[in-house]
């Protein structure tokens, strides 16, 4: 490694590239940066070599670099690089070959038409588009504007001045406005395709402006059937505008980025979306597979640079990018907003919501494709979040209720694999505590729960979640060191107010990130546990408040009540029947009972 120590500390302090070779010599990593040879030293400093970048930095047995002019420049190399080595430890940049693009033929008369393959032939490309059906339905408002041929006929000037070609049925059914028999001339049609190049730039209300022009001066020369023909052309065109445009007011173009990072799939999301004059032109979410412990700030970058540097033809360049954070780099093509407030912010957190949906969808995909994928990498990711010896399979969750001490109850909920297991869920009444008492009643309830399971042998959970703070995660650990169960069963407890998680041993409380799995899991379990809880204190409650004087003769069961009230219709009923209407509903015994209860007390 002194070879290699010896390059690292010689690089240039300049922006450029540099390039990890692996001892066969293959690239296994390219990287960006301001300043060459403090990022290169940051991997080999013992601190940051953890997780899949210390898998990288053992792997490493020679560096390359490119030095740049600027850092914009390093951005551009890197990405190119990328994709002509693929290494192994990069973000996956995809090549766009799946996207759905518009090309506009390169052709005397051109063809608009859908597409997943770019070639070289001078042929104009639009998109990417987010699906094949938003693209279509933008071709098809062209066909209805223009009447665009659709044919794959090579068809040129010179041809269809001779008269080499005849009209097919797309022109009988007025769906092509015939330019092979010379019905639209050369320079009409261009006029057709420069018209559609402006929309698809974005340039929607120019267009709009065009027709209105032309309809008021139809208009003036008495020219209405003209007139009605642009007339229905512009309320396509003003559907598809009004359809697009959006509340906010963005002058001239700008681009927004937005980024989610899902923890369990250890996916990157990065949604993009042009908007000019407050018109969408262009919105579309990539999926970027992690490879080692990137920095947010590097993949939004990289993504950025792909997208915004790339030969995608997205309208005109934007001035202006909007992101949720600021970069380490700087550019001086455009301005970088992150904003704080106003329409710009508005814009962001609707970029923010295209990529929450689009990782929700790729989410429930995955789970579909793998089903155990997806709960394995939530288990080894609640593991390494909690510190745990072992994945939770099995987590317990408890909880009390009582209203001034009265009908004490408790609840033991069961999830297994992140998901609640109904059939295993307990409930407790409270037999030793008086009075409102959350310590003694955590006490008593974990102890009567794991010393049943311990003496009838069936699984320990490897996880037991508290609902409250120190003072209930106490007792919890205790009792469970007294059984002996402790460390064996991992044990956390989690206060309502921060979402503070708290350990037994250890004073400093964890904060999950907000959107973490492991938080949201301990959430369900907390919720689902008080919820279960609060239901059968409130039944129990309701039946202790629910009592019939009835219940209070001897020899008088459920079912003599039952019968009585239903044939009198309350207790009041009851108590001025005769011993012989008594003795039509119940028999003689019981009709007696009822009867001299209610005559010895009718005084009282």
């Amino acid at each position: 490694m002194s070879e290699l120590e010896y390059k690292v500390k010689t690089l240039p302090l300049s922006p450029g590239v540099y390039n990890f070779l692996d001892e066969n010599g293959t690239v296994i990593y390219v990287g960006k940066a301001k300043n060459l040879r403090n990022r290169v030293s940051s991997y080999f400093r013992e601190k940051n070599q953890v997780g899949k970048t210390a898998v990288l930095v053992r792997h490493i047995r020679d560096v390359l670099h490119i030095c740049v002019s600027t850092e914009t420049d390093a951005l551009l190399l890197e990405n190119k690089l990328i994709k002509k080595f693929q290494p192994r430890y990069n973000i996956l940049l995809k090549d766009d070959k799946t996207y759905p693009w518009i090309c506009i033929s390169n052709e005397d008369y051109p063809r608009v038409f859908f597409t997943r393959k770019k070639n070289t032939d001078g042929s104009l490309y639009f998109g990417p588009y987010p699906s094949v059906v938003a693209m279509r339905n933008v071709l098809n408002m062209f066909r209805r504007l223009f009447r665009l041929r659709i044919c794959k006929t090579l068809m040129t000037e010179e041809l269809v001045n001779k008269g080499k070609y005849e009209v097919c049925l797309d022109y009988h059914i007025k769906n092509c406005c015939a330019p092979c028999i010379g019905e639209v001339s050369k320079e009409e049609y261009a006029k057709y395709i420069s018209t559609v190049k402006k929309i698809l730039n974005g340039k929607t209300a120019d267009v709009l402006n065009m027709m209105r022009s032309q309809m008021s001066a139809l208009a003036e020369k008495m020219e209405f059937e003209k007139a009605q023909e642009i007339k229905e052309k512009y309320d396509v065109l003003a559907d598809y505008h009004a359809k697009n445009v959006i509340s906010v007011n963005i002058n001239g173009t700008v681009e927004v980025f937005s980024l989610l990072y899902d923890q369990t799939d250890d996916f990157y999301y990065v949604n993009f979306m042009k908007v000019s004059e407050s018109l969408i032109l262009r919105s579309f979410t990539r999926e970027i597979k992690a490879r080692v412990d990137e920095d947010e700030k590097d993949v939004l970058l990289t993504a950025m640079t792909d997208i915004h540097f790339s030969d995608l033809n997205l309208g005109d360049k934007a001035d202006e990018i909007i992101l949720p954070f600021e970069t380490d780099f700087g550019f001086n093509d455009f301005k970088i907003t992150v904003p704080k407030s106003g329409d710009k912010k508005q814009l962001l957190e609707w970029s923010e919501r295209n990529c929450k949906l689009f990782m929700a969808e790729q989410q429930k995909q995955h789970s579909l494709v793998d089903p155990d994928k997806s709960v394995n990498n939530l288990m080894k990711t609640m593991q390494k979040d909690l510190q745990l010896d072992a994945e939770p399979r099995h987590i317990e969750c408890f909880d009390n209720s009582n209203i001034q001490g009265t009908n004490p109850v408790s609840s033991c909920v069961v999830f297994r694999n992140g998901k609640p297991y109904k059939r295993d869920y307990r409930l407790f009444n409270v037999k030793t505590v008086e009075g409102p008492d959350d310590f003694a009643t955590m006490r008593e309830v974990v102890f009567r729960r794991y010393k049943r399971l311990s003496e009838e042998g069936k699984p320990l959970p490897q996880l037991v979640i508290v609902d409250g703070g120190k003072g209930q995660l106490r007792c919890a650990y205790e009792t469970l060191k007294a059984l002996g169960l402790y460390p064996k069963i991992a044990l956390i407890g989690i206060a309502k107010r921060l979402e503070e998680i708290f350990f037994p041993e250890d004073n400093i409380p964890l904060y999950l990130d907000k959107t973490s799995p492991t938080l949201k899991v301990i959430q369900h379990l907390r919720d689902e546990a008080h919820r279960f809880c609060i239901t059968f204190h409130r039944n129990k409650r309701s039946k202790g408040m629910i009592h019939s004087v009835l219940e209070d003769i001897e020899g008088v069961g459920d079912k003599t009540i039952a019968k009585l009230l239903s044939a009198f219709g309350s207790v009041n009923e009851v108590s001025k029947a005769s011993l012989m209407e008594l003795q039509k509903v119940v028999d003689l015994s019981k009709a007696v009972k009822v009867y001299e209860h209610f005559k010895k007390n009718e005084n009282i």
